[in-house]
């Protein structure tokens, strides 16, 4: 993937995000959209795209949110390294095995971020388990739903130039 594919990606996952987030009623079961990207390019393309991806995707989520800058993405960074290196290290190409990344990638995220909110002393979490778990879910779910159009693409593509050939 290019790296104007890529600012293209999260940018597209910023805007759908800031536009989703006015319609969800209470942001029970937000979604990550920028993290979902960010472990889709650690995933297809290796730990150091997946880091820089994170970093910079959550460098610009931080910028435009009122939380501290940088701790978004320290997190990003450190989730879309070791999503890379997983993907890397072992076959993740079937769809369970995509879906257990995405969970324990949103779980990551939020253990790190959480964690260095609280280990500064900026800010404490009462109980994050269950908006924590709906987040992951959620977040695997749209990037299973991802995973599923880009790679079905180019085949759909295909058949359409030879129906018109026909």
């Amino acid at each position: 993937m290019k790296a104007a594919g890529v600012f293209l990606a999260i940018a597209l996952a910023l805007a759908l995000q800031t536009t989703l987030a006015r319609f969800v009623v209470g942001g029970t079961a937000a979604l990550d959209l920028v993290l979902v990207v960010v472990v889709y390019v650690a995933l297809t393309t290796g730990p150091v795209s997946g880091m820089l991806a994170g970093s910079v995707a959550g460098i610009i989520q931080d910028a435009l949110s009122s939380g501290v800058i940088g701790i978004g993405g320290l997190a990003k960074s450190i989730v879309g390294f070791a999503a890379g290196v997983i993907g890397q290290q072992f076959i993740v190409t079937a769809a369970l095995p995509r879906f257990v990344m995405f969970l324990a990638a949103s779980v990551a995220h939020a253990a790190v971020f959480m964690g260095l909110y609280v280990l500064l002393g900026l800010r404490t979490f009462p109980s994050p388990w269950a908006a924590i778990l709906s987040q992951a879910a959620g977040n695997a779910v749209v990037g299973m739903i991802a995973f599923t159009i880009i790679e079905g693409l180019p085949g759909i593509v295909e058949r359409r130039r030879m129906r018109r050939r026909l």
